[in-house]
């Protein structure tokens, strides 16, 4: 008997699951494949996830007409860290003649040395890999690195991923925008029925933008969801921000919307949507989070001693891919490898480049730029 196991946070699952666990079970030869939605994956300790129970419907949604395919909620009702190794071992002790594989990515690949008792896993079970994005004969080299550190071979997969991603679907649903091409039908309509990743104030928001300037806060979410996750940032409050961070972009300063809302002094017009835009998300769009508000009051000048999520959205909104200025590659760069460098030279850049071109710089960016250049400096070990 051969039996296949496919573990993720399936939140939600998306198409290139679905194609994935398929495709096992042609090359595999599988008699089953059991789709295990993670508890809690200890890779991930900062991620809030949608409920097990949703998790677990939409695997189920998505796998119903499968005969070989079975959603196991063994990890759910176990509860706690969701290790591999004693996943692998529950299994082997269900199916002790049964030859076992689990599944995985390249990239997941190329992070098992950093899993809990890797060796332990490879004694029960054949890694499966897929490849994602992967150059001609990579399967031949990383056979070789795998051996030499394991001595065993994985198995490879004939299909290869595609650039689909949870994240992805989570920042669209959010929107408000349609994931249909992105996973099946009937996980789409639970999405939407349940309301599992909406964002409150975002479809209004993005409904007040011109459409280009919606896209771009769709670009912007997008981006901030793939980098909170590393800063052990909430992945909602990040998308709250960024498509609420232009919510008066559009505004007339006589709109009824911004009825009551009082100019800061001495603030350039092309600073004065980041306020408008907080006063507007927290008097007509309810939103009552301080950190949220702070961060789309802040989205374009920057201030002094900026949270996490005030450098996330206020650089996200700058280096987005459509952005093209000189520099945006290497603030790109920094923006993955280090924030609070890349948020130096991108008020350092602004600072430089509204001063050549003659326009007025707002104090509360320069007071940033000094603030962060001081605060450089005092990290500096000068020998």
């Amino acid at each position: 008997m051969r039996i296949g196991i496919f573990g993720g946070s399936f939140d939600p699952i998306h198409n290139e699951h679905i194609a994935l666990a398929r495709q096992a079970v042609v090359d595999l030869l599988l008699d089953r494949l059991f789709v295990m939605p993670a508890a809690n994956p200890p890779h991930k300790p900062w991620r809030v996830l949608t409920p097990d129970k949703d998790r677990l419907k939409m695997c189920e949604l998505a796998f119903a007409e499968d005969e070989k395919i079975t959603v196991s909620d063994y990890e759910l009702k176990k509860g706690g860290a969701s290790y591999t190794y004693l996943t692998v071992r529950h299994f082997k002790e269900l199916y002790p003649n049964a030859e076992l594989f689990f599944l995985m990515g390249t990239d997941m690949l190329r992070n098992f040395p950093l899993w809990k008792e890797p060796k332990d896993i490879l004694q029960n079970a054949t890694l499966a890999v897929c490849a994602r994005a992967e150059e001609q004969g990579w399967a031949q080299e990383e056979q070789a690195v795998f051996y030499e550190k394991f001595g065993a071979k994985f198995a490879v997969l004939s299909y290869e991923g595609k650039d689909v991603s949870s994240t992805k679907i989570r920042v669209l649903a959010g929107a408000g925008l349609d994931i249909t091409p992105f996973t099946d039908e009937k996980v789409a309509k639970y999405i939407q029925e349940k309301e599992l990743y909406a964002i409150q104030g975002a479809k209004e928001s993005l409904a007040l933008q011109k459409p280009s300037r919606a896209a771009h806060s769709v670009r912007v979410a997008m981006l901030a969801a793939k980098r909170a996750g590393e800063l052990r940032l909430s992945e909602k409050q990040a998308l709250q921000a960024c498509f609420l961070h232009d919510c008066a972009k559009n505004l007339a300063l006589d709109a009824p919307l911004l009825q009551g809302f009082i100019p800061p002094k001495d603030c350039p017009n092309s600073v004065l949507h980041q306020y408008a835009g907080e006063y507007v998300a927290r008097t007509q769009l309810g939103v009552t989070d301080e950190e949220v508000l702070s961060a789309i009051a802040c989205h374009t000048s920057g201030k002094k001693n900026m949270s996490v999520l005030d450098k996330l959205v206020f650089l996200a909104d700058l280096v987005e891919e459509e952005r093209s200025y000189p520099g945006v590659e290497r603030l790109r760069k920094l923006f993955w490898e280090d924030l609070d460098a890349c948020l130096l030279a991108a008020l350092e850049d602004t600072v430089e480049y509204l001063t050549r071109s003659g326009m007025p710089v707002y104090g509360i960016t320069l007071a940033a730029r000094e603030y962060y250049q001081k605060e450089k400096n005092y990290g500096r070990n000068d020998e």
